[in-house]
């Protein structure tokens, strides 16, 4: 009976599996000494578990455009703190703070982002750091 159990438990957990090792630790991901704040459009926006990523186009100052990633936090926390689906949008102009990849990529949690009339999210998973 035990082992009939555990197979189908471990059938069950078997299509799981991509979701649990996709998750991560904001501390094993990100480092909290490197905070990044950048300025850009933004080109995509997956709304999927078990984290959302957006992607912003940032140009330096000699002209350079350089896409960065940012993941926020997955999207039913995001809903219960009244952030939709839509409110980002491609072509959106923003402003993104939150704390670059430990590998140095142009990756970053995307802690806090700001609008170009203001409005202020943060879009970080719970056990994120906000920025400061």
């Amino acid at each position: 009976m035990n082992a009939r159990l555990l197979a189908v438990v471990g059938a069950l957990l078997i299509p799981a599996s991509p979701l649990l090792q996709a998750h991560h630790s904001f501390a094993a991901e990100y480092d909290s000494n490197k905070p990044v704040k950048v300025t850009g459009v933004v080109t995509k926006v997956e709304w999927t578990n078990p984290h959302i990523w957006f992607y912003v186009d940032v140009k330096d100052e000699q002209g350079k455009v350089t896409n960065w990633g940012f993941s926020a936090g997955p999207p039913g926390v995001l809903q219960r703190r009244g952030i939709s689906k839509d409110v980002m949008k491609q072509g959106d102009v923003i402003v993104v703070e939150g704390f670059r990849a430990r590998d140095g990529s142009n990756n970053a949690s995307g802690g806090r982002v700001t609008f170009a009339d203001g409005r202020s999210v943060f879009t970080a998973s719970n056990e994120d750091r906000a920025p400061r």
